[in-house]
């Protein structure tokens, strides 16, 4: 019985002291490194801004195209989206 009472205060101090320190520094470290992105989430995301730059360039391509072959077709969109014909 010597050896648990000699253990019961050191094990309390640890359990109510070092562990809560121990878990909450363990945890801001995870939180910290998954803050930054690794390699692979930069190539896709540049990839995802590449994507969007072309497709920013042939939505005003075919805007272009719309404009000379049919000159009022924001108007008739317009419309059509309020309801107004």
């Amino acid at each position: 019985m010597e050896f648990w009472e000699f253990m019961l205060a050191p094990t309390i101090l640890f359990l109510v002291v070092v562990a809560p320190i121990w878990i909450t520094m363990h945890y801001r470290s995870v939180s910290k490194s998954s803050r930054s992105l690794n390699e692979e989430d930069r190539e896709s995301i540049e990839h995802m801004l590449e994507t969007v730059d072309t497709l920013t360039q042939r939505i005003g391509t075919l805007e272009s195209i719309l404009d000379a072959d049919h000159p009022d077709w924001r108007q008739k969109s317009h419309r059509q989206q309020t309801g107004k014909e």
